[in-house]
């Protein structure tokens, strides 16, 4: 049970009360009457064959409220697509899959990328913003929900607490984060978040001086949590980063297009376990290595749209601030792991802080070689002005693969 304090200018919903199951569902399924709700789940075709995703499947499909769930498939054959169709056939809703790597899903890209306009990156942003235009050409959803499917812990009382702010008729928020305690096996997880992002930030505070972005992702529990909700409005005009970028990104993006009183967070999940990522110390083109680069970059690029001026005397200092405070946070976790009888490798953590701070600066040095480089996609908005008819193609197109595969 966590506490009611409320840090920083985002309203925080805790888990003041754990309040039942089945009370949450039955407001969840009132509100469906006149707020229909969605839910897209990126997803790579090994996920079907791994542990987590099956067991997600089991607790979907007890869930009453959802009108649709759309999934966008990545690295599947034709064989491997027409797996899919049967590994989610069991769900009784309304479900839709993205086969991305299919020739009608392809062709769309190319006409897409003909125009300028296609995701220039293979991986999660893509697949995302590819789901989010179904959900715009579908029409079934006034409130969308998106969760990794790698969530070892998986509980539908995650997705319930998760979409119930932007579902609820009563509340005026346009966009909800999803937060919740990263311990699992006796240990703390989440070192991305903890020693790159929070120590980050904090940094460029010095160096930079005050932000309201800066105490904007300042006041988010864990920002780089891969669950958030929204109105089915702000999928028109938010700017989906394709790379590692994606969740600072879309957070960075609310706080451009919506005022903070629009914007929440809450609480989830008492535990929270999924897939983890290498830390890639050989290689800053693969896992927590190449996540913490395209993260920083992500910073940059939004301060400087601010008026924030950086060159490499900027990076060298923040570097050396942030490794200050970054260190300062290890002594932290670590006794708190050991008031909680965690364990916390000392070790393994200054490890990943000296990582980080080489990487502050190569995504710092990338940052100032490329200052046209625009990683985002367009909006959704801007690829209907210039191809009208495109929602209703990719619509045609995932219903035409499912006519053909599915039998």
């Amino acid at each position: 049970m966590s506490d009611f304090y409320q840090n920083g200018v985002i309203t925080t919903l805790h888990n003041l009360s754990n309040r039942p199951l089945e009370s949450l569902e039955s407001e969840l399924v009132k509100f469906s009457k006149t707020r229909p709700m969605s839910l897209v789940l990126p997803s790579l075709f090994s996920e079907l064959e791994g542990i987590a995703l099956p067991g997600i499947v089991d607790h979907l499909c007890k869930v009453p409220y959802l009108n649709e769930i759309v999934i966008g498939l990545d690295r599947a054959t034709e064989a491997q697509y027409r797996i899919a169709l049967e590994f989610f056939s069991r769900l009784p809703q309304r479900v839709k899959i993205l086969w991305n790597d299919g020739p009608r899903l392809k062709a769309l890209d190319q006409l897409l990328r003909d125009q300028g306009l296609a995701p220039r990156e293979l991986g999660k942003g893509r697949n995302v913003w590819y789901c989010l235009g179904y959900v715009l050409s579908s029409e079934h959803a006034q409130s969308v929900a998106l969760h990794d499917c790698d969530i070892l812990t998986y509980d539908r009382e995650l997705l319930a607490r998760l979409i119930y702010p932007v579902a609820n008729p009563g509340f005026n928020y346009e966009f909800c984060k999803g937060y919740y305690s990263r311990v699992s096996e006796g240990r703390i997880n989440g070192r991305v978040s903890r020693l790159l992002v929070t120590p980050l930030i904090r940094a460029l505070k010095k160096v930079v001086g005050p932000s309201e972005y800066l105490e904007y992702i300042d006041s988010f529990r864990y920002p780089l949590a891969g669950e958030f909700s929204m109105r089915r409005d702000v999928i028109n005009d938010i700017r989906i980063p394709s790379d590692w970028g994606l969740e600072i990104g879309v957070l960075s993006e609310m706080q451009r297009n919506y005022s903070t009183n629009r914007i929440c967070q809450v609480d989830i999940a008492e535990c929270y376990d999924h897939k983890h990522q290498t830390m890639s110390i050989d290689n800053d083109q693969q896992g927590l290595s190449k996540m913490s680069i395209d993260i920083s970059k992500a910073l940059f690029r939004k301060l400087a749209t601010t008026g924030v001026v950086f060159n490499q005397e900027t990076f060298r200092t923040l570097k050396a601030s942030y490794f200050r405070v970054a260190l300062d946070f290890v002594e932290t976790y670590r006794n708190d792991a050991l008031i909680n009888g965690l364990t916390l490798d000392i070790h393994e953590e200054e490890s990943a802080v000296e990582l980080f701070a080489e990487n502050i600066i190569k995504a710092g040095s990338h940052f100032l070689e490329r200052p046209m480089e625009t990683p985002f996609i367009p909006t959704w908005n801007r690829v209907i002005s210039a191809i009208p008819d495109i929602l209703e193609q990719l619509h045609d197109a995932v219903d035409a693969d499912q006519q053909e595969f599915g039998a």
